[in-house]
């Protein structure tokens, strides 16, 4: 989909913000996350809106318990988008690496409890650094399609996010249709060997409750 530019970082701001922990400041700026989702292209905002609806007519309590149990107790939806191609292995450290230099290379520091390639961070970044944002969206679009898949299947009012950043960009080349294919049927490399030697414990897998 053709975006102009100012759409496109737009977009990833409201879907980063959306990816968020449903707590009382995200809840209190719905108004002006529905404005802003209301002035973007209708593949990019009309699913935007359905999450909007889902957190206007939900107790904060009840979706505070949906969120947890969505992404915090299932792998299958995992928001960390180098788990889905690396599982639990030391190629994951390094490509963490690659998320926070280009982080650092931007100006971007992280708190400690956040991990750099959890899907609103990723999004924040990319909605003021298109370019870079751009390129490692499009590195990890196959993390993206499983999680929009994931999300999809289960019935999630999450899964809307998704599709609003899958609209945001190309579609799978074959090469990564195949590695879909085979990650739906196999799931990530189960190589229990830890991430220590390419990241500090700070930056290993941790709740989403980092993004509260």
């Amino acid at each position: 989909m053709n975006l102009r530019t100012t759409e496109r970082a737009a977009a990833w701001q409201v879907q980063s913000l959306l990816l968020g922990y449903p707590d009382e400041t995200l809840l209190a700026r719905r108004s002006l996350v529905r404005r802003a989702a209301d002035a973007l292209p209708p593949a990019v905002g009309a699913p935007l809106q359905s999450l909007l609806n889902h957190l206007d007519s939900t107790e904060p309590l009840a979706l505070a318990i949906e969120y947890v149990d969505t992404f915090d107790h299932r792998k299958r939806f995992s928001p960390y988008l180098t788990y889905f191609l690396y599982g639990d292995t030391r190629k994951r450290g390094m490509a963490l690496l690659r998320f926070k230099q280009a982080y650092r290379a931007a100006g971007m520091v992280l708190d400690d409890a956040e991990l750099p390639d959890h899907l609103a961070v990723v999004l924040e970044f990319a909605a003021a650094n298109i370019e870079a944002g751009l390129e490692l969206l499009i590195e990890y679009r196959v993390g993206v399609e499983l999680m929009r898949l994931g999300l999809r299947e289960a019935g999630s009012p999450w899964a809307a996010v998704l599709d609003s950043v899958a609209a945001t960009l190309p579609s799978l080349p074959g090469h990564d249709r195949d590695v879909l294919a085979r990650l739906i049927a196999e799931g990530p490399p189960g190589e229990e060997v830890g991430l220590e030697p390419f990241a500090p414990p700070s930056y290993m897998p941790a709740p989403i409750g980092g993004r509260r």
